[in-house]
This record gives structure tokens, C-alpha cells and sequence, in this order.
């Protein structure tokens, strides 16, 4: 068991009222855990096209090409930065802060200050903002920057030579990843780093000089710009970048994703607010299967001692400051804040090299209420603490750095070497650091091999090439048989893709392929999502291979194959609709004023007068069409969705093609033209007994003739309160999360659906009403494959309860209105791509059906 420290996380959230901490009460930032009524994740959703528009109209154009950081120029770069125009309402301004506008200026001083400092553009956020790379180094000429880059390459990809290479130990440059301001109103981490920066560039001492010559710093100076001006946790799209790194749906994720595959940071920090007394990372367990932890835990635990002396160090006191002592949650808290799932940044960065990383929760709040509230002169205290706390964190992790260097490159190699010889998943050695014990301990079985054939009659190849794509992105080694082979007694066309497992990076290969686990048995909370396997929910086969000797022959994949195509001849055309792609291609096809119809199984047909088109968006989606067995169906309008949905949701949507405008119980009120709405998607922020008689009026007007597709808890009591279909939702534990198995029927929204899907406090429906079709049950067995899902104190809403039961439903109402009810998590977060299509074929049938007699096959 571990200790606790004098005053514990909990504790600082329930001090009498008067006592002298300037965020008493606060639950800290990646603790609270509200899943009670299911996961409104963003309330605020209708706001955000206009808010991202209007960042985008401010900032010029949205994501520039993808930053990849030139690994052979010299240093200093000496860019000069554009300076964006002055933005007097930047929500630092009040901050005493440096706004969004005036950080390129204080780059570019900087350059000037000396030959220390290189500021690059990173790229743009999704609201067109620039965002600032910034490496502090000692000068480096060209040449010196290749050889760098050629032993950066040597660790990676031969780090057997690299552990024994001289050259390696003696003069390579340990290199440091600093991300800051990752939620936008966690604002500190930014000036901070270029406080930290100014020091680096101008100081004369000895130390700093040994840092600089051999190390390089790199700084991500704000990861969210929208976030930062706007004052709101996430970026221009809704998202929180922060839950972003496994899927990776947003320009910021992929670009502070690129900085840590091309840099290769040894040891990386991510700096956050607010948790009084400062948090600092390592965590709690269940720690993550894949990290090599051993090498991990020795390193990420001695440099928090280090930052927590540091922090104490600057003298603050709840008595006089109202700061309490750091804490460190593996070595004070039992569980709670996990490093489980690799979504979050310093989750991510081990598996890019990193034998250090940290989450730093600096303590004094200044957002939400308190930002609104408090005198300007109490909230500019604050920051100014937090900055210091900040600055404290960066520095001593620049000397545990400075004073590690070998070590820490060597771990960095040994990680790397383990990959390469495929060697098993290590078991930590209890007491490894203290109060490392049985709790800590978890591992993994890497198989041989993964093989993703390219399309095998029942997954699509679109989705084979889609995950192949991802993994590259991420810097997995993927192949392409050139000839059929035979692995785990199965055999494999030419064009396969496999993953062999014995390389380097084998950790983010495996946490994205292999099925996960069921935690429920080991901790009663995790902090967030615990099951996530692209393998299972990104719509492509995947299979383990435990071959001991692999024989295929193969080329590097660089990216995938094509994979669109049309059969010759002539005739109508059919393309069944299991992929997002194949969503993006029909929606793209109706945009054109393609006349398209729809089949009792959800297909799209095509009529042999758009054979040109369909040629067009083959090729631009990757999609396969086929000879339609007849050209007859139901007729399939371009589907216009209002939809109170939550951000990532109405991402999706877009992305997916369709014509979405978010609505809300406000904008019903306020008077809501349905005349140009062919579906309502209901998942959050739409009340229908907050409906004033007006709007409820203007809404049965059209149900009696459009679609209703909801989704969550609001969805369900939606569809309760507006008389929809008979079903009653039962909703499971309120933080139950992860993979399921689920079994379809044929059916409008069944048929071609995955075997897995994904829930987030999931819900079921009984006591159906004849007019109720199953479209998709919870499996008898499990039905929870990797995840976290226990019943509640009284034994409800449990795994166990939810088996055999309809997860997702479809019927028509008195009123002629098509409805389905989901009861999984079909768009969270952008991640469980082969469920896309369940959701668009319910719109679409939803919408094509209203006004039509309902049919199933």
C-alpha cells in the first residue's frame, strides 16, 4: 500500500470555509470523474462552427502541409516570424500573461539575443493560429546537424551498435521535449517556457553552457492558440487535444505527434492546471502493458523528486501563498490518475522514446468561475505563482537531464533494443524505486507478427488501408507482401500488409493492435477511456500472429495502396456503405446532384448515368463499387442534419460530408427552421420538455415527416419525452468504458455493421414496443473485451446486466417519423471509425424513409 502524504488530494477539496489556499476546492483537472448522467461532452457544441470560423477568418488559413522538423539544418535558423495582428480581447490579456499576437515578436527578440535560440513555425492550429517550435541548443554547423541525425537514426534503427558506439555516448545530443498550454485556459506553461528561454539564451553560467552542448530543448510554446485566446480548454474544433494521440483527428495532435517521432526526446514534460498542491507525475497504476517500465518508472520517478525539491525550493506555503506542497501521484495516491491509455501527451511520448515523462498540474486556478470572478488583481497573483512553479518544473528537469545524460540515452537505446530483438514484455522488479510493488505490475504478450490483409470479403480494404496509413504516421515499420505466404496456419494473398513485431517502436504497434484488456478486476476507477484498439474499431481485419519464425517477403510501406475501383462495362452500381470513406463518397456523390438510391440493406445505388462520378470519388475515397443487382430503391436525398450533438460529434459528421447545423434547446426556442432538415441527431444540449410550446409545436410539424436518429442518455430521454418509440433505456455504470463485442441483425442499421463496438456509459433498451426493431445487441458472453465496466454499489448496470440486450434499436413512430436509438458510442472522439457508418447508414435510412411505407429486408 502506499503512503499518503500529509495532505492528501482530497483533503484540498474539503478545507473549511476562510482558510488561506488561494483554490481550496478545485477538483483537480484529470480527476473529476461526472459520468453520471452519460458523457455530455460539450454542452456548448451549436457555438463551435462559429467560433472556429471566426478564428479561421481572423488567423488567414487553417493546417498548413504537415510539419516534419528538418533533422540536418544547423543551428541557429534565425526565422523571422510573422506577427499576427493585436487581439486586445486574448483571454491572457487579463491575465498578465503574453497573448497569442505578441509571442512570435518575443520569439524573434530572443533570436537576437544570441546564437542559443531557433524559432520555427510548427503549423496551424484548426483555427488557423501559428504555432511556434522553438529548439535551444548550442550553435551547430550543418554537418554537425547530420551527424546528430545519423546517431539519432543509429539508436532507433540498430540500437544494438548504438549502445556499444562511443561516438553515441560521448557527443550525442540528449533531446528534451516541453509542451505547453495543451488546454488553452491552462495558459502558465507558455510563459514560463519563455521565461526558461530568456535564461538559456543570455546566461553565462558553466552549467548552462554543459545543458546547452549537450542537449537540445525543445519547446512546443502553446500546443492550443485557439484555446489560449479564447479562453476554453479546447481547440477551434471542440476537441480536447489532450485525448487526442491514439487517433489523432486534429492538425495540433498530429504536429506535437511529428515533434516527438523527429526529435526523439529522451525525457518530455507537459505542463497543465490546476491541482493545489502541485501534481506531478508518475502516476498511479494500472500502468500501461507496453511501456518498457522498468526503464521507465527509475527515471520519470527520480526527475519528480527533482522538480518537487525545486518547486519547495521557491518558498511558497498555504499560509502565505496558498500553495501546498508538490505530490506525486504513484508514490502518494492509490489509484485514480493512471497512465493506462496512451492518449494523453506524456502517455504518448515513451512510445517515441521517452523514458521520462510527466504531467506537472501547476496549483493555483485562474479559469472557469475564478477567471470570471475574481478581482484581476488576485488572478494575476496567481498566475504569477504558477508560472514560477512552471519555470521551477523546466529547470530541474533541464539539470536532472544535464546530469543523466548517458543513462538516459542509454535507456532510451535498451528500449529500443528490446523491440528490435522481439524480446518479452519484462516484469518490473518490485521495489525498483519505493513503494513499487505487486500493484504496479502489468505486462503484456507481444505476438510475432500482425497481419492486415487488404480486403477479405467482409472488411473493407478502404479501412485496411486507412489503419496501415495510421500506423506509418506513427512511425511503425508496416510491410507489403510481394507474394502470398502462410502465417499462424492461415494463408496471405500477395498485397497483405504485416507488422513484425520485432522493431523498435513495438509498444505503439501493440497498444494500437492487440485487443486490450478488461480491467475492471484490478481498480474500481480509471481516469479516463481504458479500452481502444484500432484493431477492433477502426473497421479493418487485423490478426496476431505467434509464428516463432515469420517468412515473408515484403517491401516498406510508405503509405498504402490504392484501393478505389469500378467494374467494367456499363450498368447501375452499388457500394455498400461499411467504411467512412464509403460515406464520404455517397455524400459526395448527392453534393454533385447525383440521384441516388438506397437498398434494404443500407447499400447506395448508383444509376449507370453517373458511372464518370462514381469513377471520380473511387479514386478520391479509395472506394470499391460493384455491379448493382438492381437499380431500384428507395430514393436517398442529401441528408441535412440538425444536431444537438456534442463537438466531436459534429466533427464527424462534417468530416463524414454531411451538411450538419448544430441546434440546441435555445435555438428550438428561439424559433428553428426545419424546412431544410432531413435528419435531427440528438446525443446532448437539446431538452424537449425545456421546450417552449412554440418549438415543440414547430418540432412534431417535423417529425411528422423527417428522421430522428439519438444517441446517450439526452438521446434516450428525448426519445422518451417526445413519444417516439416505445423502449425503455437502461443505463449502465455511469464511467464503464472500452471495447464490446455486439452481435447485428439484417436490417437498414445492422447489416454490415463490425463485430465491436464502443461504449462510454453505455445503455441498453427492453420493454420494446412491436414497432421496435434490434438492429444490434450486447453479446451474450462478456460483452466487455478491454475496457474498465463494473456495476454500481447496488449491483446494477453492470456488464453482466447488459448482455443479450438491444444496444441499438430502429422503428417508426405513430407520427410516420423513422428513429434509431443508439446506445453505444458510435463518433467518440473521432476514434471508432468502423462504427462511422452505422451512424450515416441511420441517417440516411432515417431520412430516405420518412416519408415511405418502413421496410426491412
Amino acid at each position: 500500500m502506499r503512503r499518503r502524504i500529509v495532505i492528501p488530494l482530497m483533503a484540498l477539496f474539503l478545507l473549511p470555509a476562510g482558510t488561506a489556499v488561494a483554490d481550496p476546492v478545485t477538483p483537480p483537472e484529470r480527476a473529476v470523474r461526472d459520468f453520471g448522467n452519460g458523457p455530455e461532452r460539450n454542452d456548448e457544441a451549436s457555438t463551435i462552427e462559429d467560433r472556429a470560423a471566426a478564428a479561421a477568418r481572423q488567423a488567414g488559413p487553417g493546417e498548413v502541409a504537415p510539419f516534419r522538423h528538418d533533422r540536418t539544418r544547423g543551428y541557429p535558423r534565425r526565422t523571422q516570424l510573422p506577427i499576427p495582428p493585436e487581439n486586445p480581447a486574448d483571454a491572457s490579456v487579463k491575465l498578465g500573461l503574453v497573448p497569442h499576437h505578441a509571442i512570435a515578436g518575443k520569439l524573434n527578440e530572443l533570436q537576437a539575443k544570441g546564437d542559443r535560440v531557433s524559432a520555427e513555425l510548427l503549423g496551424r492550429s484548426a483555427g488557423g493560429r501559428d504555432m511556434y517550435l522553438v529548439t535551444v541548443t548550442a550553435p551547430e554547423s550543418s554537418s554537425q546537424a547530420r551527424a546528430q541525425e545519423r546517431m539519432r537514426e543509429r539508436i532507433e534503427n540498430d540500437p544494438a551498435r548504438a549502445a556499444r558506439d562511443r561516438d553515441v555516448r560521448r557527443n550525442y545530443k540528449a533531446p528534451v521535449f516541453i509542451n505547453d498550454n495543451i488546454h488553452g485556459n491552462e495558459w502558465e506553461g507558455t510563459d514560463a517556457a519563455l521565461r526558461v528561454i530568456e535564461e538559456l539564451a543570455t546566461s553565462p553560467a558553466p552549467e548552462v553552457t554543459d545543458l546547452l552542448a549537450h542537449s537540445r530543448l525543445y519547446f512546443n510554446i502553446t500546443a492550443n492558440p485557439d484555446g489560449r485566446v479564447a479562453g476554453v480548454r479546447t481547440n477551434g474544433n471542440g476537441f480536447d487535444l489532450n485525448r487526442d494521440f491514439i487517433t489523432a483527428s486534429q492538425p495540433e495532435a498530429r504536429a506535437m505527434r511529428q515533434i516527438m517521432i523527429d526529435t526523439q526526446p529522451v525525457v518530455m514534460i507537459d505542463l497543465h492546471g490546476y491541482v493545489n498542491g502541485t501534481l506531478i507525475e508518475p502516476t498511479t497504476p494500472p500502468h500501461g502493458a507496453n511501456y518498457e517500465y522498468d526503464l521507465f518508472i527509475k527515471n520519470a520517478y527520480a526527475n519528480a523528486l527533482g522538480m518537487e525539491s525545486a518547486i519547495n525550493a521557491l518558498g511558497y506555503t498555504p499560509e502565505k501563498d496558498g500553495t501546498f506542497p508538490p505530490q506525486i501521484p504513484f508514490r502518494d495516491s492509490a489509484e485514480g490518475w493512471d497512465d493506462w491509455p496512451p492518449i494523453f501527451t506524456p502517455q504518448y511520448a515513451p512510445f517515441q522514446g521517452a523514458v521520462a515523462s510527466h504531467t506537472i498540474e501547476f496549483p493555483m486556478r485562474v479559469n472557469g468561475s475564478d477567471y470570471t470572478n475574481l478581482p484581476v488583481t488576485e488572478l494575476r497573483r496567481r498566475s504569477a505563482i504558477n508560472v514560477d512553479i512552471a519555470a521551477a518544473a523546466m529547470r530541474a528537469t533541464n539539470t536532472f537531464v544535464r546530469t543523466n545524460r548517458e543513462k538516459l540515452v542509454a535507456d532510451q537505446i535498451e528500449m529500443f533494443r528490446r523491440g528490435e530483438a522481439g524480446e518479452p514484455s519484462r516484469t518490473v522488479p518490485l521495489g525498483i524505486v519505493p513503494g513499487f510493488g505487486p500493484e504496479d505490475v502489468y505486462n503484456t504478450t507481444f505476438p510475432r507478427a500482425y497481419v492486415i490483409p487488404g480486403g477479405d470479403g467482409q472488411r473493407s480494404a478502404t479501412a485496411a488501408a486507412r489503419l496501415v496509413d495510421h500506423l506509418v504516421a506513427n512511425d511503425v515499420r508496416v510491410e507489403r507482401a510481394t507474394r502470398s505466404f502462410r502465417a499462424g496456419g492461415k494463408h496471405y494473398p500477395a498485397g497483405s500488409y504485416v507488422v513484425d513485431m520485432h522493431q523498435p517502436k513495438r509498444g505503439i504497434a501493440n497498444v494500437m493492435l492487440e485487443p486490450g484488456a478488461d480491467m475492471s478486476p484490478r481498480v474500481d476507477a480509471m481516469y479516463d477511456i481504458s479500452g481502444w484498439s484500432h484493431a477492433l474499431l477502426w473497421g479493418a481485419t487485423v490478426d496476431a500472429v505467434t509464428d516463432r519464425r515469420l517468412d515473408v517477403r515484403g517491401t516498406p510501406v510508405k503509405a498504402a495502396g490504392p484501393t478505389g475501383s469500378i467494374p467494367r462495362g456499363g450498368g447501375a452500381l452499388a457500394l455498400k456503405i461499411t467504411d467512412g470513406k464509403e460515406v464520404q463518397a455517397v455524400n459526395d456523390l448527392l453534393g454533385q446532384g447525383v440521384a441516388l438510391s438506397l437498398a434494404a440493406d443500407g447499400t447506395a445505388l448508383v444509376p449507370a448515368s453517373a458511372r464518370t462520378a462514381a469513377r471520380t470519388v473511387s479514386d478520391r475515397y479509395g472506394v470499391a463499387f460493384t455491379r448493382a443487382g438492381s437499380a431500384t430503391g428507395t430514393p436517398l436525398p442529401k441528408v441535412r442534419i440538425a444536431a444537438a450533438a456534442s463537438a466531436d460529434e459534429l466533427f464527424t459528421l462534417r468530416e463524414l460530408g454531411f451538411s450538419v447545423t448544430p441546434v440546441s434547446t435555445a435555438i428550438l426556442n428561439a424559433g428553428f427552421d426545419w424546412s431544410s432538415t432531413d435528419a435531427l441527431y440528438v446525443s446532448s444540449g437539446l431538452s424537449h420538455t425545456a421546450l417552449n410550446p412554440a418549438a415543440k409545436s414547430a418540432l412534431d410539424a417535423y417529425l411528422a415527416k423527417g428522421g430522428v436518429v439519438t444517441r446517450g442518455g439526452t438521446g434516450a430521454t428525448f426519445n422518451a419525452a417526445a413519444g417516439l418509440l416505445t423502449a425503455t433505456h437502461v443505463p449502465g455504470r455511469g464511467d464503464a468504458n472500452g471495447v464490446v463485442k455486439v452481435t447485428s441483425a439484417p436490417g437498414p442499421v445492422g447489416t454490415g455493421s463490425p463485430e465491436h463496438a464502443f461504449v462510454y456509459s453505455p445503455r441498453w433498451f427492453t420493454a420494446l414496443g412491436a414497432e421496435v426493431k434490434i438492429e444490434q445487441s450486447y453479446a451474450a458472453d462478456g460483452p466487455l473485451v478491454s475496457g474498465h465496466w463494473r456495476p454500481n454499489a447496488d449491483g446494477t448496470g453492470g456488464q453482466d446486466a447488459a448482455r443479450g440486450q438491444a444496444a441499438v434499436v430502429s422503428g417508426r413512430d405513430e407520427r410516420g417519423a423513422a428513429v434509431v436509438l443508439f446506445g453505444t458510442e458510435p463518433l467518440f472522439r473521432n476514434h471508432p471509425k468502423g462504427q462511422f457508418p452505422q451512424v450515416a447508414r441511420a441517417l440516411y435510412w432515417t431520412a430516405a424513409t420518412a416519408d415511405q411505407t418502413l421496410t426491412t429486408p
